[in-house]
Formats: structure tokens, C-alpha cells, sequence
């Protein structure tokens, strides 16, 4: 199996939202992936709950793969790449880690 952990910093305002409103427009947005897209094993999004200056990340994406291959066929996909494309115009970091289990 392959696990990819994605997390975003968002910025306080953009696209006309707050940070909050774009944070819960991308967790709907990456659930409805999961019964769009076949190779996506399991997936959940994570929107950080502390306000202290030791939060890093604003939300997070945990998301299964039965292999790397499929993981490319997942970031290949129109709805991925819509919403990646979205994710661009409201994020101020991201980063990402991809391991085997």
C-alpha cells in the first residue's frame, strides 16, 4: 500500500473567502473524489482544530493507494487536477509525503 499525506497552509483571505471557508470547500472537495475515482483505497481530510502558535498546517489530506501507479492515475485525473488547480489560488505552503506500508 501506498500512503500520501499532503498538508497546505492557506492564506487568511482568497478567491473571496476566509481561510476557513476555503479550508471546508477543499475538504468536500477531495471527499467527493473517493467514489469518483477507483484507485483511491481510503481517504480523509483533516481540518486543524488548534489556533496556537505551534499549529503548522490549516488541513491535511490522508489518502491510500494499493500502489504507486495508481497514485499517478489519481494525480492524473480531471477532478484531481480541477481542484489541485483551485487548491494553487488559496494555499500559501504545502507539503507532502509518500511511503509504503
Amino acid at each position: 500500500m501506498l500512503h500520501h499525506i499532503v498538508m497546505w497552509t492557506l492564506k487568511d483571505y482568497a478567491e473571496g473567502k476566509s481561510k476557513n471557508e476555503n479550508a471546508l470547500l477543499m475538504k468536500a472537495g477531495f471527499e467527493k473524489l473517493l467514489p469518483a475515482i477507483k484507485e483511491i483505497k481510503k481517504l480523509e481530510v483533516g481540518i486543524n482544530i488548534a489556533s496556537s502558535q505551534y499549529a503548522n498546517f490549516d488541513i491535511v489530506l490522508d489518502i491510500w493507494f494499493d500502489n504507486y501507479e495508481q497514485m499517478e492515475i489519481y494525480q492524473k485525473h480531471p477532478l484531481h487536477e480541477e481542484i489541485s488547480g483551485w487548491i494553487v489560488k488559496v494555499r500559501e505552503t504545502r507539503a507532502a509525503v509518500d511511503y509504503e506500508v
